[in-house]
């Protein structure tokens, strides 16, 4: 495998990366509290978890849920805030080796812009990813994401407010059909697609008869949500002309090249950070041998080279 950074080329902004493996949202803190398990600088890439104005606490108690291959959460994107992310978190991340790419999350598209504007001249940030799978306050609570003018309103305010910073515009699953989303994305000036966000879940205790989740619902991640991503992930690159970026149950670095074959440019590794706190490095490690193993010299000749006829 050829040692050269990978260049995500975006509609009007780029992301560099050293190799295809990001942390996502959510499952890896504001990446300081990973830095036990290996050097944050040998990733590709984090996501920080999901950035409001005000400081969240999030849902009641429980709010996670271990399934078969998988987990539910309804965490409620609990987070510091802007402000204090800005200054207590950020500067402690070596920016320098590592991109940083803040997870935006509001309830109306104004919200997102703000995010946007706070963010757009921070140095040390690399990217801004947009969370659509929030409720539209101003819409009776519909998630942006399931709806085309809903997530084309979002990415152009976020867009417009971004300065040079690329946007990332984080997909839904629960959705007919995601292409039409993507594709609403990508003509309101989106640079780049991650897909999948979780799919929509709960479940039972029958000794008391009451959900798991204090939230009653929340979102399904793990390995039992691959065959959904990779679908996704395949469907939303054949209709875009910008890169994607592949998320859902990722374990092991052959799961990397199987993303990069259905149409990813790179992806983010999830739950796998909470059953292995060491595994977005695993994986990134072992990542140049797998491709090796299969005969993949550099990126470009296995993405979106599935055979389906």
């Amino acid at each position: 495998m050829e040692k050269k950074r990978l260049i995500l080329p975006g509609a009007s902004a780029s992301l560099e990366l050293k190799h295809p493996v990001l942390t996502a949202s959510g499952t890896f803190g504001y990446g300081l509290e990973f830095a036990p398990y290996g050097d944050l600088q040998t990733l590709g890439g984090i996501v920080v978890k999901g950035l409001s104005l005000k400081p969240r606490d999030g849902n009641p108690m429980p709010r996670i849920a271990e399934t078969a291959c998988g987990m539910l959460n309804a965490v409620g994107l609990q987070n510091c805030g802007v402000e204090a992310f800005i200054k207590d978190k950020l500067p402690l991340l070596p920016t320098e080796n590592l991109p940083v790419i803040a997870n935006l999350y509001a309830t109306n598209a104004d919200d997102f812009a703000e995010l946007a504007s706070i963010l757009a001249s921070e140095s040390g940030i690399a990217g801004l990813e947009v969370n659509i799978s929030c409720p539209n306050v101003c819409e009776g609570g519909i998630a942006f994401g399931q709806n085309e003018g809903m997530a084309a309103s979002v990415t152009e305010a976020v867009k417009k407010r971004a300065g040079n910073k690329p946007v990332i515009v984080k997909l839904s699953p629960n959705v007919t059909d995601i292409t039409l989303i993507a594709k609403a994305c990508e003509v309101a000036g989106a640079d780049m697609l991650s897909c999948i966000n979780t799919l929509n879940g709960m479940a039972v205790d029958l000794t008391t008869r009451r959900p798991l989740l204090a939230n009653v619902t929340g979102g399904l991640s793990g390995p039992a949500i691959k065959p959904v991503a990779l679908r996704c992930v395949w469907q939303v690159s054949q209709a875009v002309n910008i890169p994607v970026i592949g998320i859902g149950g990722i374990q092991i670095a052959e799961d990397v090249l199987e993303f990069i074959l259905a149409g990813a440019s790179a992806v983010q590794v999830s739950t796998a950070n909470f059953t292995r706190p060491d595994s977005a490095f695993r994986i990134a490690r072992d990542l140049p041998a797998a491709a090796d193993k299969y005969g993949v010299s550099n990126w470009d000749e296995l993405r979106g080279k599935l055979i389906t006829q």
